[in-house]
């Protein structure tokens, strides 16, 4: 259950701000197990690296962030890695727990690319590596994490690599610039996994080149949707073989993972159910939104925590949602912190779906779980545990139980659930395509809302209040409660 701080709901907002920015997160005892161990043996084959990367039409060709890096003090510059990857296949059967035990099949060569997003200071550049497995669901290379979860790394001064893992991204950004890409050659998905390693190799071995001198103390991975559907594959099956990363955010898994291995070579498709293997080498952190645990049927794969396990489950969001768009102009100053509620309010459509998009707050989370992570290897200090999202399991197909404004009840809250203007859900989406991901959003009438807030001031002590409460369970940064704070005051909402 959401334990709510009544204190909060009556102290002034300037005082709640306070609060927020002083209250640390809830810190535990080091976990044991992460604290006794000790550094990983990193065994990947080290790839050639060249660059930086110039010619063709001058840009790196990537969905990602359209705002000038150097606004906020960060650079950005690609790369290719060379050399040769092998796939893999099963030494035994792959079972749902995940304990794998895989072997090298066939090696093949490739050359792929990628983009390193960097503190132009070295002085600003805290010691982490984000390593983004990019996202080919759309046909070409994206930056999901990097879109989400921007502010956050920038603020606290990460590097962050996008790696172009997979056949179809490295195919679509030479075909968008065949004179700057000429070099780039994949043998196909068998060899995604390896590659990874690789370029996770590369970020230590060449940082030299690939980071211009700044030196790692840790290196974490990042995926999101089909990306952390192999990222599920590469934990179980890769992870004890090359021990390359230190840390692991997947970001809406499904109910199973990536095949080990596909055509051409040998189809090696994984159980319809995966869970993490229980005896992970490297701490953890999956993030799953509503539409994760019911349409994508992660409900199913669903686990306890453990010493190197949190599974986060955030009420409100879908797995996609309105901060794809806004996130991508977002440069950190606050604005898009109103645009993001005045959106619950006029929610976005997306072409071809029947209602207007999911405005959740899933990118503050987001923004928190990378800090999470961080700390979880750095110091031993674990995230936050977290309530699962509610589920009535008694009917015919499991369903979200719902509060009196339709929104879910359980898992992590933000104050677009707790201070509502808006029933958000991971679900009830129409349409064609990838409609089904970006879940809806129904705006609360301007009677409904008088009714919750009679006056402006009402509204934003609720809101504000629900972000504390954010903050104090360690599900919102600080920061990002300034900003929350800051467009309840100005949105005008409320009498």
């Amino acid at each position: 259950m959401h334990m709510k701080f009544k204190w909060a709901a009556r102290a002034r907002p300037h005082l709640l701000l306070a609060a927020a920015l002083i209250f640390p997160l809830p810190l535990a005892a080091p976990s044991a197990v992460a604290a006794d161990h000790g550094p990983a043996a990193h065994m990947a084959a080290s790839p050639t690296v060249t660059g930086p990367v110039t010619g063709g039409n001058g840009a790196v060709v990537l969905a990602g962030t359209a705002f000038d890096l150097g606004s906020v003090r960060y650079t950005q510059s690609e790369f290719f890695l060379s050399g040769n990857a092998e796939s893999y296949v099963p030494e035994a059967p792959l079972d749902s727990d995940g304990r794998w035990q895989v072997t090298p099949a066939s090696t093949a060569s490739y050359t792929t690319r990628v983009v390193v997003n960097r503190p132009a200071d070295p002085a600003r550049f805290n010691g982490t590596v984000v390593v983004e497995w990019l996202n080919v669901t759309g046909g070409v290379d994206a930056a999901p994490e990097w879109i989400y979860a921007h502010n956050e790394l920038i603020r606290e001064g990460y590097a962050w690599v996008g790696v172009s893992a997979q056949a179809t991204g490295v195919t679509a950004t030479e075909t968008a610039d065949p004179v700057r890409y000429e070099a780039l050659s994949h043998p196909g998905d068998s060899y995604s996994y390896d590659i990874f390693s690789q370029a996770g190799q590369a970020v230590r071995d060449s940082a030299a080149t690939v980071l211009d001198g700044l030196r790692p103390r840790t290196v974490l991975a990042n995926g999101e949707s089909q990306s952390a559907f192999r990222l599920t594959t590469y934990i179980n099956a890769i992870q004890p073989l090359a021990s390359v990363y230190d840390g692991f955010l997947v970001h809406s898994r499904r109910d199973t993972g990536a095949p080990l291995s596909q055509a051409p070579q040998e189809d090696v498709p994984t159980p319809a159910v995966v869970r993490f293997r229980p005896d992970l080498d490297a701490p953890v952190l999956a993030v799953q939104a509503e539409t994760d645990v019911i349409a994508l049927g992660s409900l199913s794969a669903r686990q306890d925590d453990s010493s190197r396990l949190r599974l986060w489950e955030m009420a409100g969001t879908s797995h996609a949602d309105a901060y794809i768009g806004l996130g991508t102009v977002d440069d950190g100053s606050g604005a898009v912190g109103l645009q993001g509620l005045n959106a619950m309010l006029g929610p976005p459509t997306r072409p071809g779906c029947g209602s207007p998009i999911n405005t959740g707050q899933a990118h503050y989370v987001l923004d928190t779980a990378e800090f999470a992570l961080n700390r979880w290897v750095t110091t031993g200090v674990p995230p936050a545990r977290a309530p699962r999202l509610e589920v009535d399991s008694s009917g015919s197909a499991p369903a979200f139980v719902l509060d009196a404004h339709g929104n879910a009840e359980g898992g992590i809250r933000t104050p677009s659930v707790d201070a509502p203007v808006a029933t958000l859900s991971g679900l009830g989406q129409s349409g064609a395509s990838f409609c089904f991901l970006f879940g809806t959003t129904i705006p609360f009438t301007a009677e409904k809302l008088s009714a919750l807030y009679p006056t402006d001031a009402v509204f934003v002590r609720q809101w504000t209040a629900a972000t504390v409460d954010g903050v104090v369970a360690g599900f919102i940064r600080p920061a990002d409660a300034a900003e929350l704070i800051g467009a309840a005051r100005q949105s005008g909402i409320g009498g």
